[in-house]
């Protein structure tokens, strides 16, 4: 019988943050099966853990599937396996080997308890987006350029995956979400992105962040880490985040499940980090 556990990533409460699946042991386990177990589970992403062959202790062969598809790499799933094998084998330093690449996680546990898990990105990428291509994104959200906050332009960003990020001009403007998903679904596909990375800068290194995710089928992605990595690196492109940044990213609000991420830019490193807490649900 398989086992799967279930756990709220980037917070320290069971209704908060975003729900992930993890198996820990996945060996033997077809696609079929594992894509069936996601979507039984029906949260955004599940992780399915296979001890590697090769490397050093506490290496895992990782992949992650949605309800309806394997996506690449998937943060907040990656907190919450970490904070599981730390839960079984204590905490420390574990290497998921990823289909983006791999990927180093380290588990601490606080003064209180509380386990955190931070994650360190496959090195990323940024890209310009096509002006039609922009154009379609807005008119499947139903916002227009001015809804944009002209300081933050629209671009794609990497960081195990690819997301499309929008930063709107107003909190306003990104708590009233109502997007076509069909529409964005199939923009989303033919672009091979993961998420919609919108996010609203309420200072220098706080921002608010909502994360479509209709390829996966879901309407909206709680707390993303694979986005809050890409979004990282987004920042150090335009020169918004030079040399040793700590940002703070707050999500899942407007759906009534907090979570907070933590994105750590680090000078030299091309690399970002990405930390959270997770807590096991029943």
């Amino acid at each position: 019988m398989t086992t799967v556990l279930r756990y709220a990533a980037f917070t320290t409460t069971p209704d908060g943050g975003n729900k992930a699946g993890v198996v820990p042991q996945a060996a033997g386990l077809t696609d079929d099966r594992m894509l069936a177990i996601a979507a039984e589970l029906g949260y955004s992403e599940t992780a399915f853990l296979t001890p590697a062959p090769q490397g050093p202790d506490r290496t895992y062969a990782v992949r992650y599937f949605a309800p309806t598809l394997e996506v690449p790499f998937c943060g907040h799933a990656t907190i919450a396996a970490a904070v599981a094998m730390a839960e079984l084998e204590g905490p420390g330093d574990l290497l998921f080997e990823t289909r983006a690449g791999s990927v180093p996680v380290a588990v601490v546990a606080g003064p209180d308890g509380v386990l955190r898990a931070t994650l360190t990105s496959v090195e990323p990428h940024v890209l310009d987006v096509e002006p039609a291509d922009l154009a379609e994104a807005l008119a499947a959200l139903d916002w227009s350029a001015a809804d944009l906050d002209p300081a933050l332009p629209p671009r794609i960003a990497y960081a195990g995956a690819r997301h499309l990020v929008l930063a709107a001009a107003t909190r306003e403007r990104l708590a009233d979400l109502a997007y076509d998903f069909d529409r964005l679904a199939a923009f989303m596909t033919a672009r091979d992105l993961v998420t919609l990375q919108l996010v609203w800068r309420a200072s220098a290194t706080v921002f608010h962040a909502r994360d479509p995710f209709p390829v996966g089928g879901v309407v909206e992605d709680p707390a993303t880490g694979a986005a809050a990595a890409a979004f990282g690196a987004y920042l150090r492109e335009l020169g918004e985040a030079v040399g040793d940044t700590e940002l703070t990213l707050h999500q899942g609000e407007d759906l009534g499940s907090p979570g907070e991420l933590t994105v750590t830019l680090s000078a030299g490193d091309a690399r970002v980090r990405v930390s959270g807490a997770a807590v096991r649900l029943p």
